[in-house]
């Protein structure tokens, strides 16, 4: 079964989402307690499961639309997103090594892409 470029772009878009997630459980953390009025006053942790629940949806179907082996490798790009976001969603900061790791990360996924 070949893999189907929509497929490859409903999983690109699944990880774009998906890295929304952690950064938006980040931001929730801080005021996170376990008390009931605290977590449904949490706006931010609540963005951030539902950003995980939505890139679930999104990448169920592209699921269909080719092989796994091919498709999987693609939610590791969610890494790059969460990088790329952390510097200016959180004000983190990035050094040479976690941009090589970006790079190779890219790399990898353009040789699987290529490979299929």
């Amino acid at each position: 079964m070949a893999t189907a470029p929509w497929a490859i772009g409903l999983v690109i878009l699944a990880s774009v989402v998906g890295a929304l997630g952690p950064i938006y459980l980040k931001k929730g953390a801080k005021n996170f307690r376990l008390n009931f009025k605290a977590l449904a006053t949490n706006y931010a942790l609540m963005l951030g499961v539902l950003f995980y629940g939505s890139s679930t949806i999104i990448f169920i179907p592209a699921l269909r639309g080719g092989e796994l082996s091919v498709l999987y490798p693609f939610v590791s790009l969610s890494y790059v997103w969460v990088s790329l976001l952390s510097t200016k969603m959180l004000k983190e900061k990035m050094n040479k090594f976690k941009w090589l790791g970006v790079l190779i990360i890219i790399i990898g996924v353009s040789l699987i892409g290529l490979g299929s």
